[in-house]
């Protein structure tokens, strides 16, 4: 599995137009699961998303978590990190689970990070989504497990 989280002032998510999810400041987190992965790295994942110390304390060092300040986290199913552009200029996406595993992986992830206390919006799988963020830093992290 593999995580973007991006710290956000706010951000908001449309599908067809329509309003799906929004949040005010927190984490827009794209998430990826990959062939063969389980349930195990869902609860890493989720753990790390909850604990991840990149908010500024009251001394400017970032040693706050989503949790440490009652943020949110915008929660969206992205197979594209799991897309390998090595070879040509199109990627395969051969790394990126099939959506019968990888969304029921998705849910949970998601689920499990709510049952630490974070208020967690979802977008919508397998849809085409809209995202409107505005980052915060910009501080951006990459996490794989």
């Amino acid at each position: 599995m593999k995580f973007v989280a991006q710290r956000v002032l706010c951000a908001k998510l449309t599908v067809n137009g329509q309003p799906v999810s929004e949040i005010g400041r927190g984490l827009v987190v794209y998430f990826g699961v990959r062939v063969g992965d389980t349930m195990q790295q869902a609860k890493k994942c989720a753990e790390k998303i909850a604990h991840l110390r990149i908010f500024e304390d009251e001394n400017g060092k970032m040693n706050r978590s989503v949790l440490d300040t009652n943020g949110e986290v915008l929660f969206v199913s992205q197979f594209t990190l799991y897309g390998d552009a090595a070879k040509g200029n199109r990627p395969s996406f051969t790394e990126a689970e099939h959506p019968e595993r990888a969304e029921p992986l998705y849910r949970a992830a998601g689920d499990l990070l709510c049952s630490h206390g974070v208020p967690v919006k979802y977008g919508v799988f397998g849809a085409d989504m809209k995202i409107e963020q505005t980052n915060d830093g910009p501080v951006t992290i990459l996490y794989e497990v």
